[in-house]
């Protein structure tokens, strides 16, 4: 089981609202005599021994014979400090006042006519003598009449010694709010300091700035055309085109000739073209033109060149694959006629870029297709001299006569063989008849021997039939060979010409480069504006890199 922890409560008593006092003379103004400043002698009486028995403070005469700021209630509501009670007792005693306590030497001094806090009348009693008192306390008196408009101080109840708890929290309230006032004051600094930070770093340069864009820069004229780079229609049909006929139609075909385009446009070589032919240094070394966009006409091709790309911006979209030229100039008919210089610039690239790719495919089809057709003279002229050697104009013609020769003279040999057989059967057979036959047999086989032997055997030239038709065999199947190379030549150059046909590219602008009439540059306020941001983003980015680094050191 547990006990829950209890708090003691305490209350703090405010001191109750002062009255006002009727009016009398300021007692600061008088030299501030009877301060409120505790003088260290707390609330010690002044009372000799042998002072007269003292009267109840309840009974302070007749209710008719009290007069006003006699009351001892209302003298003590008045909130006397100790010190001016102590000082209303001593003034008592000099006048040998029966005064029982402090607050009773204050009601018997005020029914006597005098104020015991009026300092004329107490410097008179301080420097008097003691023996005349009796003389000269009825003049004091006298001269301390009542209503003469002095004023007591306004002050609150009678100082008490605070305690220590109470010492402690108006100590801590007076360091907090010091800290508080310490803070304010820092923050104070630091925002002027930071104020005056921003106005050096940040708004006068970009005050400078967009002066310089409103008053001293000098208006700049935009040329803008847009150009796209085409191929030609491929001419191959059907599906024999594959994957190049799926991209021929989309900016992807030609983004590589666009990039290389812009590529070039944007190069030193198309400045110093540009340069030489249009005077693209002189135009930007005028006088005319400010100070700052001014080129120097001893400048070096460095910052000509920078010059170049600060005032001719290219600029390319894949997506619908246009080519983007923006020229400035100081006027707008050259930076028409500079904007015209560089498109044609362009499509001379255009041209160069597919040149060398289509006389590299011809060439190389056109040579394949000449030596195809030297070789097949060649062969052609093999046969026709193999013909001339032989005197043959054909070996299978030739083979077919001599076969045909040798067919012919086999049946007349079969024909006589058998005649001669007949005869031989008879019983005596007629030998005048076989003679002849027999040499007609005999001469027959000679005859074929002869022809079987000009197929197979050498002649007189040590060549045979076989031989010749052999070598003219090859000859003629190397001329075939050599046609059907040619024939595959010639298509090869039809396919490569058609192919660099296909490859042929050419430039179409479709926004054609018109002279302004209004001056495009400087955007005054929009480069402010930018200025200003770039300025506040600076010194952001220092402040915050000396901060850090500044707690990492402290660290």
């Amino acid at each position: 089981m547990t006990t829950k922890l209890t708090a003691k409560r305490f209350r703090i008593r405010r001191p109750d609202p002062v009255e006002p006092l009727p009016p009398r003379a300021k007692l600061a103004q008088e030299g501030m005599l009877f301060a409120t400043q505790e003088d260290g002698f707390g609330a010690q009486s002044y009372l000799p021994d042998n002072a007269a028995a003292p009267v109840p403070a309840n009974d302070p005469g007749p209710a008719d014979d009290v007069a006003p700021g006699t009351d001892l209630d209302a003298i003590r509501r008045e909130g006397l400090t100790g010190r001016q009670l102590r000082l209303a007792r001593r003034l008592a005693q000099k006048h040998n006042l029966p005064a029982t306590s402090d607050f009773d030497a204050v009601r018997l001094l005020r029914e006597a006519g005098m104020d015991p806090f009026q300092r004329t009348n107490l410097l008179e009693l301080h420097g008097a003598d003691p023996d005349q008192d009796e003389a000269v306390a009825p003049q004091a008196l006298a001269r301390a009449a009542p209503g003469d408009g002095v004023q007591l101080p306004q002050t609150i109840k009678p100082i008490q010694v605070p305690s220590t708890e109470v010492r402690a929290e108006q100590s801590h309230l007076a360091d907090i709010q010091r800290i508080q006032r310490d803070l304010a004051r820092r923050r104070r600094r630091k925002a002027a300091l930071l104020s005056l930070r921003l106005f050096f770093f940040v708004t006068l340069p970009a005050i400078l700035t967009g002066f310089y864009y409103f008053f001293v820069a000098t208006p700049l004229y935009a040329t803008k055309t847009e150009f796209v780079i085409q191929q030609a229609a491929n001419p191959v049909a059907g599906g024999a085109a594959g994957l190049g006929g799926l991209l021929s139609g989309s900016p992807l075909a030609n983004s590589q000739d666009s990039m290389t385009v812009q590529g070039y446009l944007q190069s030193r070589d198309a400045m110093l073209r540009l340069d030489a032919e249009q005077g693209f240094r002189a135009h930007f070394s005028d006088p005319a033109i400010d100070p700052i966009q001014r080129l120097d006409p001893d400048a070096s091709q460095e910052d000509a060149y920078k010059t170049y790309k600060r005032n001719v911006l290219v600029a390319y979209d894949p997506t619908e694959g246009i080519i983007k030229l923006e020229v400035i100039a100081a006027d707008p008919a050259v930076s028409q006629k500079f904007a015209e210089s560089l498109v044609a610039y362009a499509e001379e690239q255009v041209d160069q870029m597919t040149q060398r790719l289509r006389e590299d495919q011809m060439s190389g089809a056109r040579e394949s297709y000449q030596d195809a057709e030297a070789k097949l003279i060649a062969a052609q002229q093999r046969v026709v001299q193999l013909q001339e050697t032989y005197k043959v104009l054909s070996s299978e013609v030739e083979v077919q006569l001599i076969s045909a020769q040798i067919g012919n003279l086999e049946t007349q040999l079969s024909a006589d063989r058998l005649s001669l057989q007949q005869m031989e059967s008879n019983p005596q057979p007629n030998k005048a008849r076989m003679e002849p036959l027999k040499r007609r047999i005999t001469a027959l086989e000679a005859e074929i021997a002869l022809l079987r032997g000009k197929l197979t055997e050498d002649n007189a030239d040590g060549d045979s039939l076989a031989k010749i038709q052999g070598e003219l065999l090859v000859a003629q199947a190397d001329v075939q060979t050599r046609q059907l190379l040619l024939g595959q030549s010639a298509q090869a150059m039809e396919t490569a010409r058609i192919e660099a046909n296909r490859q042929t590219r050419y430039l179409e602008v479709s926004v054609s480069p018109v002279a302004p009439d209004e001056a495009t540059y400087p955007r005054a306020f929009e480069n402010t504006i930018v200025a200003f941001l770039i300025f506040g983003g600076i010194y952001l980015m220092i402040s915050m890199t000396v901060a850090i680094l500044r707690e990492q050191v402290s660290a």
